[in-house]
């Protein structure tokens, strides 16, 4: 006889079967096409004498870094090089002109070999001086020249002491050499005057600042950058929104910066062909000390005011970026509707409005220049059920979605159907 334990496993097995044949079924996606040179980073490590200060997680800054960076060690892809270089880990003296000499390169750039990395990374003491500047100059020789992606990560506890050579001035230097070389910066203290410095370092290349005051976040963050350097590199363009629609830049498929102020909308506009799917992300980055509640906000508009589509994110507490994007595919034209002398069809004027809610956390933050802003916009090839853009953006989701709705119907309707045949014969019985 059946019993209703047994049906339920039947129905269970029956749908893991069916949702892993639906998951199968599916095409993969296509690899990502790969440079055809490795990228290549460089971790600069600050084991000055400070970083004895116990004051991340009730441990050693110096502590949280080994520990950061036998996290990031593991989790290295496997097609970038990786090389490690230290400032002021071995003059303990107090003669400026060789402390500020007091760098070198830990490990080589190249294929990784974990085990002997963390063992050299493990032998590093709090020491001396903080040559922040020369640190920077010998990591962009270790990198080379080439055609592969660069980057510098530095993690350091203060601000360099080995003036007059400004690191500020290093990095444009570097940046200066027309190569593609980024330097990002991680500050282990909250410091007005070491974020200035560590800001204005990453921004003459294009990289970025982060304030790091936990281990697991100093970890987090320097996983990313590592696994950013693995992406192609793409220069991006600078533009500047308009204050309105009608006066925006009209943008092309492409990888856009700009900056905008608080309370301030930013306003694109893209031509959009019958058949064409617009795909279009914001990113909004925190280069400064913000309010904790923020959001972003992208629509797409037609040229008469009227919203098409919008995106948007929203959140709390500290951030370094916010990103939002969204998706308008644009119908064929129908037939009829085609001109008699088969002239290309018009393409339609989208708006893209942007607008963000983040807020100096004090009076005595600066408004200007606004937030950096990423802009990418692509162009593609429109789905074939475009006519309804309001249904679009789930895919083949609504039918796993509507066909696991009709098995769990269908084994309801069964299980109350057998159980009622089982109560009819007790009761005959």
């Amino acid at each position: 006889m059946i019993t209703r334990k047994r049906l339920t496993a039947g129905v269970c097995i029956a749908l893991a079967t069916l949702t892993a044949g639906l998951g199968t079924a599916l095409p993969a996606a296509a690899d990502e096409p790969r440079a055809s040179a490795p990228p290549k980073v460089e971790l600069v490590l600050d084991v000055s004498g400070s970083m004895s200060t116990r004051d991340i997680d009730g441990q050693s800054r110096m502590t949280a870094a080994k520990k950061a960076f036998n996290d990031v060690l593991d989790g290295v892809p496997e097609e970038v090089q990786l090389g490690i270089r230290t400032l002021g880990a071995d003059y303990p003296g107090d003669d400026r002109k060789v402390g500020c000499k007091d760098t070198k390169q830990l490990y080589p750039v190249g294929p990784l070999d974990r085990t002997e990395a963390k063992t050299a990374v493990a032998t590093l003491a709090p020491t001396g001086w903080t040559p922040i500047g020369p640190a920077l100059l010998g990591a962009a020789d270790d990198l080379g020249e080439g055609g592969s992606t660069r980057r510098i990560v530095l993690i350091t506890d203060g601000e360099d002491t080995c003036g007059p050579l400004d690191p500020c001035e290093v990095a444009r230097d570097i940046a200066a050499r027309g190569v593609h070389l980024v330097i990002d910066t991680l500050g282990l203290v909250p410091n007005a005057k070491i974020r200035q410095q560590l800001t204005c370092i990453a921004e003459a290349t294009g990289g970025t600042y982060t304030a790091v005051q936990h281990t697991e976040e100093l970890s987090d963050r320097v996983s990313q950058l590592v696994d950013r350097a693995a992406e192609p590199v793409i220069t991006p363009v600078a533009t500047e929104g308009a204050d309105s629609c009608s006066a925006a830049p009209r943008l092309k498929a492409g990888l856009y910066t700009d900056r905008q102020e608080f309370g301030r909308h930013r306003w694109y506009r893209v031509d959009v062909l019958p058949g064409q799917e617009l795909r279009a992300s914001v990113s909004v980055a925190a280069d400064r000390a913000v309010a904790n509640d923020y959001g972003v906000l992208v629509r797409a508009v037609t040229v008469h005011g009227r919203e098409i589509v919008r995106g948007s994110e929203s959140g709390t507490g500290r951030t370094d970026v916010i990103s939002s994007g969204l998706r308008y595919p644009k119908p064929e034209l129908e037939d009829e509707d085609e001109d008699e002398d088969d002239t290309k069809p018009a393409a339609e004027a989208v708006c893209l409005q942007l607008s963000h809610s983040f807020s100096a956390a004090s009076a005595s933050v600066k408004t200007a220049p606004g937030l950096p802003v990423e802009l990418t916009v692509d162009l593609v090839d429109g789905p074939d059920n475009a006519a309804d853009p309001a249904a679009f953006g789930l895919g083949r989701g609504w039918w796993l979605l509507g066909l696991l709705v009709l098995t769990g119907l269908l084994a309801g309707l069964l299980t109350g159907w057998i159980s009622r045949w089982r109560v009819a014969v007790w009761r005959t019985n």
